[in-house]
């Protein structure tokens, strides 16, 4: 499979999860089941916010943000993504007039990029401790993409500065470090057993820094989540019940990426959980999507997807620096 599929096949599974999962948003496990018995399986829109079909939410309107500083950078990398982050926030936005709020916003994130936009300093943005939210571990897969023959130091050092420009607690950020390591090793061909080992051994590496423990123990927990048994159950066993929380978001597309079912069929069964399904679904899409390339998507869920073809030209961008790179 080539690199430039993987890279494809990745952004679009973010894009993929999220509206897929945008449909379901806040429904329980209870609630999806008697709407949708099978899981829902095709990109409908609708949902708390009436999307469009294949519309982006924020998940990935904020990837896209980061995925833009990669590909114009200026003179601050990490200054670019939360320029094109408040781009976003201000309306400034395909499919946005100007001015206009986004119809949702998680709450460290509107704090820390009102916080951004008053010091232009990650290091002084951020909603602070206690907020671990999933909304940086939702956009941070650009960085894998776009860094994937560097390394690891800068990696680390560039998905830890984007996420704290809105997500600072040291879960979100070392979560973020984690999950860029396991899309490297998909990229270069690990299998999702080892993928996986690749975000512990980052966060192995990263002690005795804070969330470095907390975020290898949500790894190892998704790994030994059955997603099949959960959907039965309707409990994956996580903290939070995947309503936000970042360490129950990482362990559920880690469980994703291990199932050895076809992709469709994992991110379906992570969205049927109910909870926080757009945010989930795109964590857990990125992770199969590096995985299983660009034919792991079905066309009829791609062709309705806002970005499709803007983020296939970045998936072909990427992968030529990475072969010449190599």
């Amino acid at each position: 499979m080539t690199t430039e599929s993987l890279i494809a096949g990745a952004l679009l599974g973010v894009h993929a999860g999220d509206s897929l999962g945008a449909s379901l948003e806040f429904m329980s496990f209870g609630q999806v089941r008697e709407a949708y018995p099978d899981g829902l399986r095709e990109i409908v829109g609708g949902g708390p916010f009436d999307w469009p079909a294949g519309h982006a939410t924020d998940d990935t309107d904020l990837t896209r943000a980061v995925l833009l500083a990669y590909l114009e950078p200026g003179a601050d990398l990490v200054a670019t993504a939360g320029q094109h982050m408040l781009h976003w926030f201000d309306g400034n936005w395909p499919g946005r007039t100007p001015g206009s709020r986004p119809v949702d916003v998680g709450g460290a994130t509107a704090t820390g990029l009102t916080r951004f936009r008053s010091s232009r300093d990650w290091r002084r943005a951020g909603a602070g401790a206690g907020s671990a939210g999933n909304g940086s571990l939702m956009r941070c897969i650009p960085t894998a993409l776009a860094r994937a023959d560097a390394e690891p130091a800068q990696r680390a050092l560039e998905a830890a500065a984007i996420s704290s420009i809105t997500h600072d607690d040291a879960r979100c950020v070392q979560a973020c470090v984690a999950y860029t390591e396991i899309v490297v090793a998909l990229l270069a061909g690990e299998s999702a057993q080892e993928a996986a080992g690749a975000g512990v051994l980052a966060m192995q590496k990263a002690r005795p820094a804070d969330g470095a423990a907390a975020v290898e123990l949500a790894i190892g927990q998704g790994l030994q989540i059955d997603l099949t048994r959960a959907v039965v159950k309707g409990d994956a066993g996580l903290a939070h019940g995947g309503t936000g929380y970042v360490l129950d978001s990482l362990s559920l597309a880690v469980a994703a990426l291990v199932d050895p079912r076809p992709a469709v069929e994992s991110l379906v069964d992570v969205t049927r959980l109910g909870g926080d399904t757009d945010t989930n679904g795109a964590i857990a899409g990125g992770l199969l999507g590096a995985r299983d390339g660009l034919s792991a998507w079905p066309g009829s869920w791609t062709e309705r997807l806002q970005f499709d073809a803007e983020f296939r030209a970045a998936a072909s961008t990427f992968a030529a620096h990475y072969r010449s790179a190599t």
